[in-house]
């Protein structure tokens, strides 16, 4: 009696349930095929948690020491002291019983190294965008009461040792950028020195960009202060968000709020008609890790935030010096 086996693979299907073989048996002039299923346990796909976590202990070595599994849930180790994904809340071991008390808002900014395509709101968006203007003061009356959660400012503040204005103030220092003084937090003066090599090699060779240095009005790092109209603490109050004002807008919007106090329907701002930096200098802070609020739907283009976590999370080249923060 003779018989035969043969294997039959599917290259390529790595991610599928299981393997299927192809058995085939050939006996006294007759034949079978059997389909036999093999179960391939797969690797379950990362959680949200697991992602942001991982993102995070990426983007602030200097500060984080690990990422881990803790329970049901994703957690970091930063100054001795493990805090917890908990939803969004980011919180401290010692408030995870008291998570219900706090909104669960964390998140990281999507980001993309290039300005996407000026395109025209959409009527849903346009009414959406309408709405936020009309709600910057949502203390209404409305005769029903309402439990006012806390925002969870608990991991910013441990990765910044800021938790408040005084502790802020001993972590900022003052540095020459660009020949202007600004006040920022000793943990990126690195990474803010090699922004200005950048700029100022770039300088060298575009116009455009040493008329631009020439024309820097106001530069703004450290305010301890909330996002105007929110409860959101301002990056500026880490010290690690700058703002570069030039002496004249020419006409130009910045800022979305400023637009929307004028009157102006901030959502149909086209590029052309909004204030950027030039290019050059955009690059020099995203090669360090500083997002520009000109990419945000919320248009801030005067504004540059230190979020090295935006660029790996969205699979983008970032470079993180060392930092020579106190631990």
């Amino acid at each position: 009696m003779s018989r035969q086996i043969i294997i039959v693979a599917a290259a390529g299907l790595i991610l599928t349930a299981g393997i299927i073989f192809a058995a085939t048996y050939t006996e006294n002039q007759s034949s079978r095929i059997e389909v036999i299923e093999e179960e391939v346990q797969e690797e379950p796909a990362p959680t949200r948690a697991e992602i942001i976590m991982n993102t995070l202990a990426a983007a602030y070595p200097w500060r984080i020491e690990r990422a881990e599994s803790r329970g049901d849930d994703w957690a970091i180790l930063m100054g001795g002291v493990w805090y917890y994904y908990a939803g969004g809340r980011m919180l401290p071991e010692d408030l995870l019983e008291k998570a219900d008390e706090y909104t669960g808002s964390f998140g990281i900014p999507g980001y993309q190294r290039e300005l996407p395509p000026w395109t025209e709101p959409t009527p849903e968006q346009a009414a959406r965008y309408s709405e936020r203007n009309s709600n910057t003061n949502n203390n209404s009356s409305s005769g029903t009461q309402r439990v006012q959660r806390q925002r969870s400012f608990f991991f910013h503040e441990g990765l910044w040792q800021a938790s408040n204005r005084a502790e802020s103030s001993r972590r900022v220092t003052s540095v020459e950028f660009l020949g202007r003084t600004l006040v920022i937090h000793s943990g990126i003066v690195e990474a803010v020195s090699h922004v200005e090599k950048r700029i100022m090699a770039a300088a060298e060779n575009d116009p455009q960009v040493e008329s631009w240095i020439k024309n820097i009005g106001e530069m703004t790092g450290w305010n301890w202060r909330n996002v105007a109209g929110s409860q959101s603490r301002s990056y500026h109050s880490y010290g690690i968000a700058i703002d570069i004002l030039p002496k004249s807008l020419g006409g130009k919007e910045t800022y979305w709020q400023w637009a929307a106090q004028k009157g102006k329907e901030w959502w149909n701002v086209p590029y052309e008609d909004r204030y950027h930096p030039p290019d050059a200098v955009i690059k020099a802070f995203e090669a360090y890790g500083f997002i520009w609020g000109g990419k945000w739907p919320y248009f801030d283009t005067m504004h540059f935030e230190y979020r090295p976590e935006a660029f790996i999370l969205a699979g983008l080249d970032v470079i993180i010096p060392p930092n020579t923060t106190p631990q």
